[in-house]
């Protein structure tokens, strides 16, 4: 099971599948063949669990996708969002059930790390040739891009950065006279310089957005806060598009309106929204915004599920760095600390996600899920060797995540409001 997930982890990233010449070759959908076997090994383990709540919540936002599609006059529909929804939740289910140990999970990193660092390679040699060993050109001429779900510079942006915390935490392990800390400097600086590549005004924000948590961890909201706005603004003097952010600038404005736009198909739609896949159909632009495109999309039911899913996803690695421990002596101590590491990189992959889709409409995508499962097989994990972190029962939330989905409308809401008027 574990193994098929890894080689699944590297199609989807990778994506040999999506090259012309062997997109032509290969007789068998390897992507979704490399799953199928993956599920097969699963149902025939033992090791089974749906402990978290992030099980039932993927499932239930899987059936507010198809509800949302017959509401919508759709039927068939409801069909089309079960095939291309159903193999994500599998990924997701599969992949969290494997990485319950600290060992799978620095493994999955490595895959990660690896193979975003072969997509940053990839940019580079864009950038030297104009055009990469996959035959794919730089984007509008100056922006490095891939294939399949990567063929958008702020996808691979958003890669990068979600993949940056995992380098520094691999290279923080040492090794090998050193070599092994230099080389995961090494794929760390890759990524970096990727994601300047890239040129992607979303990635470079959610870049400050995680150095921002990760200072907000260590020395406090006060020294977070004074970092954000230093950092931005030394961003804002690199060459670069964010140097031309401007709210009245046509990209910047084209995303406003989109999520104006997303608001207002809310409030048509309140229950279901608009349905799955429908943003595009009733405005020239995607949302931008993961969050307004769920909230169009789904209404505020599938909006709630969705919500909450990201928002236990959070709250996992945040409830072991905020528990106060006293080991008993140095090896239990040692443990501990690599525990809260671990926690803290999953949580800055996390921030550095999110702050990027926060731009992009990214709220389906496999990586997002992805991601997901790595945290809530950790989470597992960690309540087995630490049985006193806390249990998560979404029946205790139930008044919760609406009150948080409702107060984030409201945000929303005003944000697009303040920017228009600024405009």
């Amino acid at each position: 099971m574990f193994f098929f997930m890894l080689l699944y982890l590297v199609l989807v990233l990778i994506r040999p599948q999506d090259y012309p010449a062997m997109a032509e070759a290969l007789p068998v959908p390897v992507l979704q063949v490399t799953l199928g076997l993956a599920l097969v090994a699963w149902l025939a383990s033992r090791a089974k669990s749906f402990a978290a709540p992030q099980y039932l919540l993927i499932g239930l936002f899987l059936v507010v996708l198809m509800v949302s599609k017959v509401v919508n006059g759709w039927a068939g529909g409801a069909l089309v969002q079960l095939l291309k929804f159903g193999p994500i939740v599998a990924a997701f289910v599969i992949l969290a059930n494997a990485v319950t140990t600290p060992a799978r999970i620095r493994t999955v990193m490595v895959v990660f790390v690896l193979c975003s660092t072969v997509l940053a390679i990839h940019g580079i040699d864009q950038v030297q040739t104009g055009i990469g060993w996959t035959g794919e050109p730089l984007s509008q001429g100056t922006r490095i891009q891939y294939l399949g779900i990567f063929n958008d510079p702020n996808d691979l942006g958003l890669l990068f950065v979600m993949c940056l915390p995992m380098a520094l935490y691999l290279s923080s392990r040492g090794g090998l006279l050193g070599l092994r800390r230099l080389f995961w400097w090494a794929a760390g600086g890759t990524l970096l310089y990727g994601i300047y590549l890239t040129n992607s005004r979303g990635a470079l924000l959610a870049l400050v957005t995680l150095v921002g948590a990760y200072v907000w961890q260590r020395r406090g909201l006060v020294s977070a806060a004074v970092f954000g706005g230093v950092g931005l603004v030394g961003l804002m003097l690199i060459p670069s598009r964010l140097s031309e952010l401007d709210i009245d600038e046509s990209s910047a404005m084209g995303r406003v309106d989109s999520w104006y736009e997303g608001i207002q198909m809310f409030i048509a739609d309140p229950l279901f929204g608009i349905g799955a896949d429908g943003f595009s159909d009733l405005h020239y632009l995607t949302a931008h915004n993961s969050f307004v495109l769920v909230l169009a999309e789904t209404g505020i039911i599938g909006y709630t599920i969705w919500l909450a899913f990201v928002g236990y996803c959070f709250r996992m690695p945040l409830a072991v760095l905020r528990m106060q421990r006293q080991p008993a002596d140095a090896a239990a101590a040692s443990a501990w600390a690599a525990e809260r590491k671990l926690a803290l990189t999953l949580l800055l992959s996390l921030f550095g996600f999110f702050a990027a889709a926060f731009f992009l409409s990214r709220s389906y995508i496999i990586l997002l899920y992805l991601l997901a499962a790595v945290v809530v097989g950790y989470y597992a994990g960690a309540r087995q060797r630490y049985p006193d972190l806390p249990t998560f029962d979404l029946g205790k939330d139930l008044v919760l995540w609406p009150l948080v989905s409702v107060a984030s409308i409201v945000f929303l809401y005003v944000l697009v409001k303040v920017m228009l008027g600024l405009a």
